[in-house]
């Protein structure tokens, strides 16, 4: 079996920490069992892995998100980046073709999908693992896992199972409808009829999707797909997929299983009613501070809130309201102010724009033994004023020592990066007529590639 992680998300529904970039699976804001804070799927990966499940995982995600990951599960992950974002049904065809043609699996094996973030009791994995015999068992097109619903939500779709079937004989039963996101007393009666919340985990043969494909006369080869990705319909893979199948079958699961899509439902799983620099006074009750700029925020006699800080700005909701913000934001883009990288971090700390010229400032954060590409701009020079730690610098091919109070120009087209030798704090303020992250020319990423240049050019 191979498992697929799809990663999305617009990062709308916990703004102001999640953005493009960061969608919510990446907030550091669960405690694992060492007391550390850790992100959704930081928490999922080392649940995946204890099921011995992470050599055979996937990872399919935006361009935006694939800095991210690296910078929290590791360089070993696998993981294949979309052309462009576009909905589940495209996402899972390219990785079928990326199984099929890159990796060499056999047409017979079964795909696993899942969210990326799913809040879960490690007992959630043993299950899907029972997804690969169950598919190969029953000779479904598709099989799905469903969890036995705790109350009747209007969230969630639902499953509904045969009911004329003996559910003790198999651990599996045949679909016979779906029910999507019903009013209460609805949910309440599909209840009765034994249906189960929908929580987006289904498996199939690799030939089931493959054959698809080529019904519809488009590549298998992924380098092919790649080229005709816009060619798929931006469509979720449970309308153009799942409904349309002949033959679905779905697993219970009777288990702990919670989506953390809102900050009133994040906040129920955070162990501690203050993350970053504040005040909460004793008379707020069931209340929650997440701040993660340096300037200290104090709430004083106001309960049931979420008071949220980020470079991208300040949230302050009822708990009850605050699944509003994704609708309040829905047609406000504004670019992301924080990242993760593979090799750090940056934060955005100002931004001008007059009579043509735009003027960035950025502060930059290398961990220690990490590196920049070795690259270059087309658009933009750079000023760097290294504020702490040191490291090598590379410019135009010239390596150089670094520390606290250095300077660098970096002028247009000039090859630069630099690595830490500790962890290393960067000032950078970018002049141009356009400064967009999609100015970037990458020469080398491995240190070692970059200190041969290097030698050569020397």
């Amino acid at each position: 079996m191979k498992l697929v992680l799809l990663s999305g998300g617009s990062g709308k529904r916990l703004w102001p920490l999640s953005n493009d970039s960061r969608s919510k699976q990446f907030l550091k804001v669960l405690k694992n069992s060492n007391q550390e804070l850790e992100s959704m799927v930081q928490r999922v990966w080392g649940q995946i892995s204890a099921a011995g499940l992470s050599n055979q995982s996937y990872i399919i995600t935006g361009l935006g998100q694939v800095e991210m990951i690296y910078s929290q599960l590791g360089h070993e992950v696998n993981v294949v980046c979309e052309p462009n974002r576009r909905d589940t049904f495209p996402a899972i065809a390219l990785m079928s073709t990326y199984l099929y043609s890159i990796v060499g699996v056999s047409l017979q094996e079964v795909i696993t999908v899942l969210p990326v973030d799913p809040y879960v009791e490690d007992h959630f994995f043993h299950k899907v693992k029972e997804l690969e015999s169950i598919v190969h068992d029953s000779g479904a097109d598709i099989a799905l896992m469903g969890v036995k619903p705790t109350y009747p939500s209007e969230k969630y779709g639902y499953i509904v199972p045969d009911k004329s079937q003996n559910e003790v004989l198999t651990p599996y039963r045949t679909v016979d409808h779906f029910r999507e996101k019903p009013h209460e007393d609805q949910a309440k009666l599909l209840i009765e009829q034994g249906a189960l919340w929908n929580c987006g985990v289904f498996a199939f043969r690799l030939d089931y999707v493959i054959n698809m494909l080529i019904q519809r006369g488009l590549p298998i080869q992924y380098e092919e797909l790649v080229k005709h990705y816009d060619a798929l319909p931006k469509l979720s893979f449970d309308y153009e997929v799942v409904e349309k199948a002949k033959h679905i079958v779905v697993a219970p699961y009777d288990g702990f299983w919670k989506d953390l899509g809102t900050w009133n439902t994040l906040t129920e799983e955070i162990e501690t009613q203050q993350i970053g620099s504040g005040i909460i006074s004793a008379d707020s009750k069931n209340t929650h501070l997440i701040n993660e700029l340096e300037i200290p925020v104090t709430i004083i006699g106001c309960s049931n809130l979420v008071v949220a800080v980020s470079p991208d700005g300040i949230l302050v909701s009822d708990k009850s309201a605050s699944a509003k913000i994704k609708e309040i934001m829905k047609d406000i883009e504004q670019r992301p102010m924080f990242e993760e990288r593979r090799w750090g971090w940056y934060r955005v700390l100002d931004y001008t724009k007059k009579d043509g010229k735009e003027v960035l400032t950025k502060r930059i954060g290398v961990h220690a033994g990490k590196n920049l590409s070795y690259q270059l701009h087309l658009k933009r020079s750079e000023a760097w004023t290294i504020i702490s730690g040191e490291g090598e610098l590379v410019l135009n091919d010239k390596l150089i020592h670094v520390a606290a109070g250095d300077v660098i120009q970096i002028p247009v087209r000039a090859r630069h990066s630099i690595r830490a030798i500790t962890d290393l704090e960067i000032i950078e303020v970018q002049s141009g007529n356009e400064l967009v992250e999609e100015d970037i020319v990458r020469l080398y990423m491995n240190w070692a590639d970059i200190e041969r240049q290097c030698v050569k050019m020397s």
